[in-house]
């Protein structure tokens, strides 16, 4: 694991810092919360009720964010993810940590072993069109799932997002699928289509100087034939 780190790390370093002249010129820092009725990731059921902070800090297009999610339920597991990444103009290039425990794990943080680790490094390379934009994400190291054969599959997952405005709401409509067969998405059994989803965005006013932004969500996932919907607030 700590040679596809070292490896990956130096590809996002060299393509970061000739374009970073191009963005902003302070360091910006955003902090703020989501309260969502359920947790539901790339057409897969995470967890239900949860609380998910997020603190970026950024500075010319480079950024680092923290982003959690905390289950009001005590089955639910518990995640805190790390990414450091690069925007400008479209393009977006990123280098992702996950961890996730679930429920009375008692998985370590700081444990990094090849084999016995609960972290996924995830890589992310993807742009911008304005009227759609294409992202594709590899893990690359950690815990990561394996294919039909047993082996490391470095799952993937492409994703095909296009916003549009109607009736006075925002909308986006996205679509994703792994390409290949792995075990780290359910019923991912070679190319499959795992979520199809539609987001209606709008803020929802409290009093004449106070509005909450607001969403509902619905998912379906051709894969494992499910549907969810969700509605949360952000803050």
């Amino acid at each position: 694991m700590k040679n596809n780190w070292k490896k990956w790390a130096g590809i996002l370093c060299m393509a970061l810092l000739p374009m970073t002249s191009q963005a902003q010129d302070e360091v910006e820092t955003e902090l703020g919360a989501d309260f969502v009725s359920g947790y539901i990731w790339r057409g897969q059921d995470l967890g239900g009720v949860s609380v998910q902070p997020s603190l970026t800090v950024s500075y010319k297009g480079l950024y680092l964010n923290v982003w959690g999610s905390i289950g009001l339920d005590k089955e639910d597991s518990r995640e805190v993810d790390l990414i450091v990444g690069y925007e400008n103009e479209g393009f977006s290039i990123s280098l992702t940590d996950f961890w996730a425990v679930a429920s009375g794990d008692e998985a370590k943080y700081f444990k990094y072993g090849a084999h016995s680790t609960s972290h996924v490094f995830e890589a992310q390379i993807g742009y911008d069109f304005g009227v759609l934009a294409v992202n594709w994400y590899t893990n690359i190291a950690g815990a990561d799932g394996v294919n039909k054969d047993g082996e490391r599959a470095y799952s993937s997952y492409i994703q095909l997002s296009a916003p549009f405005s109607l009736g006075g709401v925002e909308w986006k409509a996205e679509a994703g699928a792994t390409p290949w067969a792995t075990d780290y998405y359910a019923d991912a059994n070679g190319f499959a289509v795992c979520d199809l989803s539609l987001t209606a965005s709008k803020e929802i006013k409290i009093t004449d100087s106070f509005q909450v932004p607001a969403y509902a969500k619905v998912t379906f996932n051709p894969a494992s034939e499910q549907s969810y919907i969700t509605f949360g607030l952000s803050f």
